[in-house]
């Protein structure tokens, strides 16, 4: 472990997990030797980390117990792209790591300083999952500190939208829950000017401004935040069905795409059919194309076209010109 800082912060968190360790075994831990590991616990005692070292043949190294941790400094972006981090993987974004995502959150709140504590919070408080972790296009951290401050306090909000015709509108709004939805981050909210509920993809959002202006909750036509965006989303965007056969189980398939039951459909124990209505088919032609399986497009023709692009990009990336024949 070359990484001086992130050697460490791992040094740190073991010496959290128990009263005392040896030098050797903090040592084969971090993959240095024991000098390393003195140096190490130098730099932690001149960032005021109360680290002390025991007497004896092979010597150990603890925390002081009752001692106050240094607080943690981290930008307000900072403290917001490590919650939605932590909370993605402790959503099971990643196989195994809830548990570990959730005890490393707890120890982010417990040093964070009270302000951005309360900022962390609110964003945890006005988000709900929908069918998946954020992934695409992103929205900037300050502004879902924002919207997130917003939802909680019940605060009228004022921002720039541009919408999918790159057209740009001011909004006043009152948040109700941020939702992360696949990609993307939807704000749901009552848009005061057109008198009705809306869903915004957060990363249009741009000047972003609260009021000081607090208001009752409203109650949400749908009952939930969640149900809000997929009707939102449905009712939005064009129906692009692809019907793909792949030569692949449908387990096998259902657990790379991460897709539905109801989306695949068993041909024989060595294929099966995928249904699925993308946001878009340039999505599906990417998810598709590092799957790493044999695939025939059935429909539609759109989808073809957009596979064929894709690989004269990748051709031309590595400097082949000769485009893939048809």
């Amino acid at each position: 472990m070359t990484d001086t800082p992130a050697r460490l912060l791992r040094l740190l968190s073991l010496l959290q997990t128990r009263r005392e360790w040896t030098g050797p075994e903090l040592a084969e831990r971090l993959g240095v030797t024991v000098r390393t590991v003195r140096r190490d616990v130098e730099r932690l005692r001149e960032l005021d980390y109360p680290v002390h070292a025991t007497l004896g043949k092979i010597g150990g190294y603890r925390l002081e117990a009752g001692t106050a941790m240094p607080p943690l400094l981290l930008e307000d972006e900072e403290a917001v792209a490590i919650a939605v981090g932590l909370r993605t993987a402790a959503g099971a974004a990643v196989e195994g790591i809830e548990e570990t995502s959730l005890r490393a959150l707890a120890k982010l709140e417990q040093v964070l300083p009270d302000r951005l504590r309360r900022r962390v919070a609110a964003l945890h408080a006005a988000t709900v999952p929908l069918d998946g972790p954020p992934a695409g296009p992103g929205a900037a951290p300050g502004t879902l500190t924002v919207l997130a401050a917003a939802c909680r306090d019940h605060e009228r909000v004022r921002f720039v939208y541009r919408d999918r015709d790159d057209r740009e509108t001011r909004r006043l709004v009152e948040p109700h829950a941020l939702v992360a939805a696949s990609r993307r981050w939807y704000l749901v909210a009552y848009d005061t000017g057109r008198a009705d509920w809306r869903t915004f993809r957060t990363d249009r959002i741009t000047q972003t401004h609260p009021t000081g202006v607090r208001v009752p909750p409203r109650d949400l036509p749908a009952g939930d935040a969640a149900e809000q965006v997929r009707r939102s989303r449905a009712a939005s965007r064009a129906v692009a069905r692809a019907v793909l056969r792949v030569h692949a189980p449908a387990a096998e398939v259902a657990e790379r795409l991460r897709v539905t039951d109801a989306e695949l459909e068993p041909i024989d124990e060595r294929s099966c059919l995928l249904r699925t209505e993308p946001d878009s088919l340039e999505w599906t032609a990417l998810r598709i194309a590092h799957l790493d399986l044999e695939f025939t497009v059935l429909e539609p023709p759109e989808l073809v076209g957009h596979l064929r692009e894709l690989g004269r990009k990748l051709l031309r990336s590595t400097g082949t010109r000769r485009p893939p024949s048809t």
